[in-house]
């Protein structure tokens, strides 16, 4: 008995040991680089040949710190703290206006519908000159920005120039709280089908969520709903769960967190009772729908409750939480993986694993695990939520990329607005022929650029036959196909009519019905949409999918 005794006091006394050795060394070498970091902070402010900016010089060493990890690690200074308000409540104060940098200044893009830029009369195309006397001249976006934000109810000085418009204008603008909607749009399309935009998870999402799907079945008689989530990149998980629970009942398991301290170790089940868990959904994904898009709409493909369409989403299976540091600051550390009901993460980038750029590598797929939806149907993790059906991007002409690049819409959208005061509802637009002959003749005025693929692989030709010294026959016929191929690259605008004009529409009708306008101008041409609305009208494709039954007809 008393060997056993001093084996156990042997064995305690060496765990002791051992863990108080490894926190004393820990200990140890926290303290050393801390103490390493701040000595040459100082030295750096005291000795170096120039004026040094403390903050800024702190920021750019926390920055680097942090980029050694993943992108979802961020540190905001006091300075930063409305960009951090902005992205987890869509509030902050401000004027309320999306804007770009063109050439020397920054430019208005789209002022908010009802807040104080359009209020106060700021049109898309205003070239922001001054602000509260203070010229803007190589100011980027970001610095604007901030120079724009600030408290609600305080005024600026905006001075302008319109194209189109002679002199200068000056506009009076009182800052107020802008607050975007989690769901900038809904409505009903055809055969009594609903359709929800979801663009944030912010506080108010689950709550804009069920506002407009009660008011789409009660008052407008939805029998069915497609849940767009498309180029939304995330945010509160709660709310990612709360959504989810629209569609399934009370007590069902939405989304586990594991981390490295077990308080991150936590499953979010459902809590209420649902709207609705039959009604027959449809979720509409891309590559920018990302962490609590994925929550959602992998939680749902997972209990066969909704068919997911589109393509494959980002892949952030990352949880972050926000700790506040001093003076006001905060930073938001990634602290532990999600995983649907049925066990995946879908985390895409391993940032343990970087190459020699550091770039993080992507998981393998031989390391890829198989799980299972409800109804047996193979889900895999690694890769973000792969669609039950996949949409095709369509790879837009290059000449539309040119066009984009030299603001050739945009410009165009700015002259239209000016010349028509009015035009019909978003859905109803569209330009007629002289219009945009007008629009082709304005395009042909502008000096711009665009190279086709076919040229790009022309040129290399043309690089290798003079390398070989080709007879003067072969390089003359190469000539006459770069003049051809000249003819057919200026009659891309007229080939290309279709693609271009529903970009052009698009931003007209901005002009006039803002973010709303826009989305209605998309949804008749969107293939996505498109795909959803013909699942959704036939049964017996819808329940195979879910079923695992579904055979795509070979084209």
């Amino acid at each position: 008995m008393k060997k056993i005794k001093l084996l156990l006091i042997i064995a305690l006394t060496a765990v002791i040991s051992i863990v108080s050795f490894n926190f004393t060394d820990g200990y140890f070498e926290h303290s050393k680089n801390i103490d390493i970091f701040t000595t040459l902070y100082g030295k750096l402010n005291v000795y170096y040949v120039d004026d040094t900016e403390p903050g800024k010089l702190m920021k750019t060493g926390i920055d680097a710190m942090l980029k050694s990890l993943d992108p979802y690690t961020v540190y905001y200074p006091e300075s930063d703290i409305e960009d951090y308000r902005f992205m987890t409540t869509g509030q902050y104060g401000g004027i309320g206006s999306l804007i770009t940098k063109k050439d020397s200044f920054v430019v208005i893009s789209e002022p908010y519908e009802g807040f104080a830029a359009q209020k106060g009369g700021l049109m898309a195309g205003d070239v922001i000159l001054e602000v509260d006397g203070k010229s803007t001249l190589n100011k980027t976006t970001s610095e604007l920005s901030k120079i724009l934000k600030g408290e609600p109810g305080t005024m600026l000085v905006m001075k302008i120039q319109r194209p189109g418009t002679e002199g200068l204008l000056t506009k009076e603008i009182v800052r107020e709280e802008v607050t975007l909607d989690a769901v900038p749009y809904f409505g009903m399309l055809e055969n009594n089908i609903g359709y929800i935009k979801l663009n944030s998870f912010t506080e108010t999402a689950s709550r804009d969520v069920k506002t407009a799907f009660n008011t789409l079945k009660d008052s407008l008689g939805m029998e069915t709903l497609i849940f767009d989530l498309r180029g939304n990149g995330g945010g509160l998980l709660v709310e990612a769960v709360e959504i989810v629970n629209i569609f399934v009942p009370k007590g069902q398991e939405v989304v586990t967190t594991k981390g490295k301290i077990t308080d991150w170790n936590k499953t979010y089940n459902t809590r209420n009772s649902a709207l609705d868990n039959e009604i027959p959904l449809i979720v509409l994904i891309d590559s920018y729908s990302a962490s609590a898009s994925e929550i959602v709409s992998g939680t749902l493909q997972d209990l066969d409750r909704a068919v997911i369409i589109g393509q494959n989403s980002f892949g952030k299976g990352l949880v972050q939480q926000t700790m506040p540091l001093s003076y006001n600051s905060k930073l938001k550390v990634t602290v532990a993986k999600y995983y649907t009901p049925s066990g995946r993460c879908i985390q895409r980038l391993d940032y343990t694993d970087k190459d020699e750029k550091g770039k993080a590598k992507e998981v393998a797929d031989s390391s890829m695990t198989q799980f299972e939806t409800i109804n047996g149907r193979p889900v895999f993790d690694g890769a973000g939520i792969k669609p039950d059906l996949e949409v095709k991007v369509n790879e837009l002409p290059k000449i539309i990329g040119s066009l984009l690049q030299n603001t050739i819409f945009f410009d165009y959208a700015t002259i239209y607005r000016l010349s028509h005061d009015s035009i019909l509802p978003a859905k109803l637009f569209s330009l007629s022929d002289e219009e945009y002959n007008e629009f082709v003749s304005y395009t042909k005025s502008k000096d711009f650029e665009h190279e086709t693929q076919t040229e790009r692989i022309l040129d290399g030709l043309k690089e290798v036959a003079e390398n070989e010294k080709c007879t003067e026959a072969t390089m003359k016929q190469i000539q006459l196909l770069e003049k051809q191929l000249a003819t057919e690259k200026d009659n891309d605008i007229i080939k290309h009519k279709k693609e271009l004009e529903l970009i052009l529409r698009n931003e007209i009708v901005s002009r006039y019905y803002y973010q709303t306008g826009r989305i209605e101008t998309n949804l008749s041409s969107d293939d996505e949409i498109k795909k959803a609305l013909k699942v959704l009208s036939d049964t017996s494709m819808y329940s195979s999918i879910l079923k695992g039954t579904f055979e795509p007809v070979a084209k």
